[in-house]
C-alpha cells in the first residue's frame, strides 16, 4: 500500500503544478486565478534544549532552528492541494547531543530527539464541502487530545502520516472520522519511518454537558511479522458553570490488546480529571493509569504526542511493563500577557514488584508569550526524580518563533 499512497501524491503535486483544474479556488473562474489566490505560509522555531541526567551520558545541549514552508493552493468543486516542507539545522555549533535512530553522537550525550533533516512534512490532496473533508497524502491526524493519535508538535520534526482521511459531519453536533495509515513518518528525519496498515475510527458529539466520544485503533507494523495494537475506548470531557467559578471535568476508559506470533497481552487505560477555574486561575487534579498485564506488558500509546503526558522531562515516552499511575496537579493562568503553567506529577507501577514501586515524581514550569500576530517566545523546565532505578533528569527549553 505504501508504494501506492506515494504514487497518488506524486501525481496530486503534479498535477497541481501543471494547473489541472481541480486544484483552482472556489471563488475562482479560471486556472490562473485560483494558482494564484492560494496561500502560503512559513513558520520559524528558533530552540535552545539542555538536557542534564544522572547518569553516565554527558549533559547535552542542542541549538536548532527548524523552518517549514508551506503553500495550499486555491480551490475549485471542494478539491485543493497542499505542499509543505521541513527543514532543521544545529545553529552556531551547538549540537552536543544524540539521536540514536539517525546514528548522531551514539552512545555519548543524553538524547534530543531533534536531528538534522531536510524533507516534505504535509502533501496532500484535499476534497471538502459542507459535511466532508477528504485528504491523501502525507498530512497531519491529530485526533481528541492527542492522547492516542497525535503530531508530536514540540519536537522540531512533527509526525506526519502517510494516509487517507475522511471526516463526516452529518448532524450539526456529530463528526465521525475514519484514517488508513500507510506509514508513520515519526519525529526522527526519516530514520525511523515504519511501513504500517493502521486503521483509526473516532467519533464525537456534543451535547450541553460536554464531549462523549467513543474510537477505535487498529494498529499494525507492516514489516513481514504477525502483530496487532487494538485499542478501543471512549471518553467524556466537558465543563459547567457554579456562580461565577467554572467547573471541569474529564472521564475516558480504554482495554487494549497486543498480539503477536509468540505474545498475547492485555491491559486497561483509565483517566479521570477534576478542576475549576476562579479569578483567572485554573487548577486541575488529574488521575491517569496505563495499566499491566501482569507485570509483563504495559499499556502503549505508539502514535501519541507523548511529550505531552506524564511529564515533560519524557521519562515515560515507553510505558514500564509494570504499568503506570500518574496523579498530577495542575495550577495555570496568565501573567503579563503571556500564559503560565505548574505541574506536579507523582508516578506508581501500576503492577508493582520488588524492584519497581514508586516511579519517582515531576515538577514542570512553563511560560510563553505572543508578540504581535506573527511572533512568540517562551520558557520551560521540567525536573524529574526517579525512583526504582530511575535517574534524575533536568531539562530546559528557551525558544523564540515566527509565523506569516
Amino acid at each position: 500500500m505504501r508504494k501506492y499512497t506515494k504514487t497518488y501524491l506524486s501525481l496530486a503535486l503534479s498535477a497541481s503544478l501543471a494547473g489541472v483544474p481541480f486544484f483552482a479556488t472556489a471563488e475562482a473562474t479560471t486556472i490562473s486565478e485560483a494558482l494564484t489566490s492560494g496561500k502560503a505560509k512559513v513558520d520559524l522555531r528558533l530552540r535552545y534544549e539542555s538536557v542534564d541526567q544522572d547518569n553516565a551520558l554527558e549533559d547535552a545541549s542542542a541549538f536548532t532552528l527548524r523552518t517549514r514552508v508551506g503553500y495550499t493552493t486555491g480551490t475549485l468543486n471542494g478539491f485543493s492541494a497542499t505542499v509543505e516542507m521541513e527543514d532543521n539545522r544545529i545553529v552556531l555549533g551547538e549540537g552536543d547531543y544524540t539521536v540514536g535512530p539517525s546514528g548522531y553522537n551514539p552512545g555519548v550525550y543524553s538524547v534530543i530527539a531533534d536531528p538534522e533533516f531536510t524533507e516534505l512534512d504535509q502533501g496532500y490532496l484535499q476534497y471538502k464541502n459542507d459535511t466532508v473533508v477528504a485528504k491523501l497524502g502525507r498530512q497531519v491526524i491529530a485526533l481528541d487530545n492527542h492522547r492516542f493519535i497525535g503530531h508530536v508538535g514540540w519536537r522540531q520534526d512533527r509526525q506526519t502520516f502517510d494516509a487517507l482521511s475522511v471526516k463526516v459531519n452529518p448532524a450539526k453536533d456529530l463528526s465521525l472520522t475514519y484514517a488508513y495509515i500507510d506509514q508513520r513518518n515519526r519525529i526522527f528525519g526519516e530514520d525511523a519511518d515504519l511501513d504500517a496498515k493502521d486503521h483509526l475510527f473516532n467519533a464525537a458529539y456534543k451535547t450541553e454537558f460536554g464531549t462523549l466520544g467513543a474510537y477505535a485503533y487498529l494498529l499494525e507494523v507492516d514489516n513481514d511479522t504477525d502483530n496487532a495494537l487494538d485499542t478501543y475506548g471512549f471518553r467524556f470531557n466537558g465543563s459547567s458553570k457554579a456562580g461565577e467559578t467554572k467547573i471541569l471535568y474529564g472521564l475516558e476508559y480504554a482495554t487494549q490488546s497486543s498480539e503477536t506470533a509468540a505474545t498475547d497481552f492485555d491491559a486497561d487505560y483509565l483517566f479521570l480529571e477534576a478542576g475549576a477555574v476562579f479569578t483567572g486561575i485554573t487548577a486541575k487534579l488529574s488521575y491517569e493509569v496505563l495499566g499491566s498485564d501482569d507485570g509483563q506488558f504495559g499499556f502503549a500509546t505508539p502514535l501519541a504526542t507523548l511529550h505531552k503526558f506524564n511529564g515533560w522531562a519524557d521519562q515515560f515516552l515507553g510505558t514500564p511493563a509494570q504499568g503506570l499511575k500518574d496523579m498530577y496537579f495542575t495550577l495555570s493562568g496568565k501573567l503579563a500577557g503571556g500564559k503560565w503553567s505548574v505541574i506536579y506529577h507523582d508516578f506508581e507501577a501500576d503492577e508493582a514488584s520488588d524492584t519497581v514501586d514508586d516511579l519517582g515524581n515531576e515538577i514542570d514550569l512553563v511560560y510563553s508569550r505572543k508578540f504581535g500576530k506573527n511572533f512568540s517566545a517562551g520558557v520551560k523546565y521540567a525536573s524529574y526524580s526517579g525512583e526504582s532505578g530511575r535517574v534524575d533528569a533536568d531539562k530546559l527549553w528557551v525558544w523564540v518563533g515566527a509565523a506569516f
